[in-house]
């Protein structure tokens, strides 16, 4: 397709700072975003795309915001972040070309959905993925050394003010092999600062294509064995059927003593059931977990207090910059669209990844 003057019409479907708004349409000039003060949810914070759950449209405002979502060949984000108004929407608006959602994991709000096949064809969907890698792979370096050196028992020690009689070993990043689960573009990001590190990377790959950094692919039939050559596990992957509990029984029953283990993609993909005899016995030495099967963490999970648990309640992407770095992005495929190239980061409706 030959590249259009075309106006594309965008409706902002989440609170979006008004500066970001103009760098879409400063980026990209044929971009003009349909945005109405008042009628999404206010953020509470950057990067807060659900918005304040108390915030209630009148119904004229209602009206008012489905009219400008109906007049739209674009969206930015889902409505509310809720796959229901986004299914009333697509069904409202014959003419909408494109919807992107802001998390990494954007399929699983698209499946959520329940769109028809007709739907799915008529409608791209793209994520934000990418965007919180730097901050995603920091957080998997932090969580590593973390374990490495020991982190709980350093704040135990300093809570009760005790210096040890005897010092104690602390681990080399460059004398680890690190295990990454899954080589998207958090992965890849990961498995470079791991190697800037001097570390030894692995990483799993359906495709078994070649990642810059990564010393060895491993087939992800060949999970388990790889689990327990490797001295930390770093799961990168999103919530599908495919990857539900894929971090379970058989493979913390094939770790070694004191492996460490970081989750920066869902909670889905460990089964927290299977990880707790693991983290009792040693075999977990320590577990990092920015995400979680349920969330938030229920006050009675296990997880909460446990010695060789470091939680954080899924807020590792999170940064000032994400609204900017995702208006970016925004910029750069409507681009692509209006110019008939294929979009980055194109949710894949069957897997919905």
């Amino acid at each position: 397709m030959n590249p259009t003057s075309q106006t594309l019409q965008v409706g902002l479907a989440v609170d979006l700072p008004q500066g970001d708004c103009e760098l879409i349409e400063r980026l990209e000039p044929r971009v003009r975003v349909l945005r109405r003060p008042g009628l999404n949810r206010p953020a509470r914070w950057n990067g807060d795309w659900e918005g304040d759950p108390g915030f209630e449209r009148t119904a004229e405002q209602e009206a008012e915001f489905a009219e400008l979502l109906a007049g739209a060949d674009a969206l930015f984000g889902i409505p509310d972040v809720d796959p229901a108004l986004l299914a009333r929407t697509i069904r409202a608006n014959p003419g909408l070309r494109w919807v992107h959602t802001m998390a990494a994991g954007g399929g699983a709000q698209v499946r959520a959905a329940g769109l028809s096949q007709g739907e799915l064809e008529r409608v791209a969907f793209t994520t934000s993925a990418g965007v919180h890698g730097s901050t995603l792979a920091e957080f998997a370096l932090f969580g590593v050394l973390a374990g490495a050196k020991d982190l709980r028992q350093l704040e135990r020690d300093q809570a009760a003010k005790l210096w040890p009689a005897e010092r104690r070993y602390m681990r080399h990043l460059d004398e680890m092999t690190v295990l990454v689960v899954g080589l998207g573009g958090i992965g890849a990001a990961t498995a470079a600062r791991f190697a800037a590190c001097g570390s030894t990377v692995w990483g799993t790959s359906r495709s078994g294509r070649r990642v810059e950094h990564v010393d060895r692919v491993v087939p992800l039939e060949d999970l388990t064995k790889a689990a327990g050559e490797v001295d930390a596990i770093i799961v990168t992957l999103p919530g599908t059927p495919s990857t539900e509990k894929l971090i379970g029984a058989d493979v913390f029953a094939a770790v070694k003593p004191g492996t460490i283990l970081v989750n920066v993609g869902r909670g889905t993909v460990i089964d927290e059931e299977a990880l707790l005899p693991a983290l009792d016995d040693g075999r977990i030495g320590f577990a990092a977990l920015d995400v979680f099967a349920t969330e938030p963490l229920p006050a009675s999970s296990p997880l909460w207090e446990h010695p060789r648990v470091l939680a954080s309640p899924h807020t590792a992407a999170l940064s000032r910059q994400e609204a900017g770095r995702i208006a970016k992005l925004f910029a750069r495929n409507a681009t692509r669209l209006l110019d008939g190239e294929p979009l980055i980061n194109r949710v894949d409706t069957v897997e919905y990844y």
